[in-house]
């Protein structure tokens, strides 16, 4: 039933723009929302695409387009003809622009902008260059700023003369000197109630502010400490150069944590979606799949080294997957803590020490009760007490291993300066896997005659 509602959006989508009809395909669009359309146009070809697109206005493709993940915003405007392309880029803020065109290929990004106004096409290129996550990369260059000489009288009417053209950005004015720098910011409430001929000087406030290097978790950091929609950003002379909306910051935040999920998953390269070509989405699983092979094969061959021991001990087999995958869990918990840690700066990579203490502590207590817990249950389904022994102190002591990996190996990787998010899991996997496969054979050929015959 689903199918036959996508396939309906997207067939109403191509017979509105084969008529031409803007208003109606702007008035589709807004009752199917933006996730819907976004399908929709996914399931077109790149004709009935590009026909949908320049069918509606330029302001409405690009409320369409700001909407969606600037990765797979860039792989449409891409398609379009430049011409459109730069039509709907320039009805887009420049925080967004900056994004879209800093995913497309650099010739098309250059033809694009080519097309764009030069103001326009200044202003990408500029925010192109910083770190995406930092608060030049984030920051949009549309603000409101006046010099601390004009009058109040002056800035109301220019305020009211901008209201009709488009809604007010946010609930304070920047105040800047004849250089350009950020001298204070003002409260609209208190500029409408100053005398009309008092300069902007006389009524500003001091602003709290950030550089354009600002990293995203600071940036993260201010607007938990201050209630802003959001904060001017600096250049080093003190030039007022943009703004950072708070919005901004907890897209970007959400962005990166899903874009280190991915990674954890093996799936490199950013979002991936199943329009994109076959052979590309194969190569960014493969890389993480042909180590994993090779990972699987190393901690297998335990195994093999003990096969007379599991041939002897049939219920052994039965116990390897538990003792790993319980190691596993606890070891990938340690993981998201330090983690998360890391990218809020509660800990640094040179804390490995501290951290494995922290760990090995939370690790020994939680191995002996699940080793405790798993050792009773064998006692009970074989009436072996040596194989609840074997399998309860293995389960214990890779409990430790795990933890102790988990909350180590991303500071140590991060050190190295190897990425924690892609790493950290397959290397976890493969010791737990390797070192509960050992710990209950091993333990298990030690006491393989109480074993045999309990």
């Amino acid at each position: 039933m689903e199918q036959s509602t996508e396939q309906e959006s997207w067939e109403i989508l191509k017979a509105l723009a084969d008529v031409g009809d803007a208003r109606r395909l702007e008035k589709y669009i807004d009752s199917i929302g933006t996730s819907e359309t976004f399908r929709a146009i996914l399931r077109l070809g790149h004709a009935d695409r590009e026909k949908v697109l320049t069918t509606l206005s330029a302001v409405d493709a690009a409320g369409f387009i700001e909407d969606i993940p600037e990765e797979h915003a860039a792989d449409i405007i891409e398609q379009l003809p430049v011409k459109d392309a730069a039509s709907i880029l320039s009805e887009m803020d420049s925080d967004d622009q900056a994004d879209v065109i800093g995913d497309m290929k650099s010739g098309d990004a250059e033809a694009i902008l080519a097309e764009m106004s030069p103001e326009q096409a200044a202003d990408v290129r500029r925010l192109i260059q910083y770190d995406p996550d930092s608060a030049g990369g984030l920051m949009m260059t549309e603000f409101l700023a006046y010099e601390e000489s004009m009058p109040v009288s002056d800035v109301i009417a220019d305020l009211s003369a901008l209201a009709e053209e488009e809604p007010a950005r946010g609930a304070h004015v920047y105040v800047v000197s004849p250089s350009g720098k950020l001298v204070g910011v003002l409260d609209l409430r208190e500029l409408v109630l100053a005398r009309r001929s008092a300069p902007l000087a006389d009524i500003l406030k001091s602003s709290l502010f950030v550089s354009t290097d600002t990293g995203l978790d600071e940036l993260e950091a201010f607007f938990n400490r201050h209630p802003f929609l959001a904060v001017p950003v600096v250049d080093e002379h003190q030039r007022l150069v943009g703004a950072v909306l708070r919005r901004r910051v907890v897209e970007a935040l959400a962005d990166r944590a899903e874009a280190e999920y991915l990674k954890s998953q093996g799936i490199i390269g950013g979002d991936e979606i199943r329009s994109q070509p076959v052979l590309l989405r194969s190569r960014r699983r493969l890389s993480w799949l042909s180590l994993n092979i090779v990972l699987n094969i190393i901690a297998a061959s335990v195994i093999a080294l003990y096969e007379d021991t599991l041939s002897a001990v049939i219920a052994l087999a039965v116990f390897l997957p538990i003792v790993s995958d319980m190691s596993g869990c606890s070891g990938n918990q340690a993981v998201a803590v330090s983690m998360r840690e890391l990218s809020l700066g509660i800990v640094k990579p040179f804390e490995v020490m501290r951290v494995w203490v922290n760990e090995a502590r939370v690790g020994l207590i939680n191995g002996v009760v699940l080793g405790s817990l798993l050792a009773f249950a064998a006692w009970l389904w074989k009436g072996n007490p040596y194989l609840g022994l074997v399998v309860g102190a293995a389960l214990a002591t890779n409990t430790v291993v795990a933890v102790s990996l988990g909350g180590t190996v991303p500071l140590v990787l991060k050190r190295i300066g190897v990425d924690p998010a892609v790493a950290s899991g397959p290397i976890l996997t493969t010791v737990t896997d390797m070192c509960g496969f050992f710990l209950v054979l091993s333990f298990a050929t030690t006491l393989l005659p109480l074993l045999a015959t309990g």
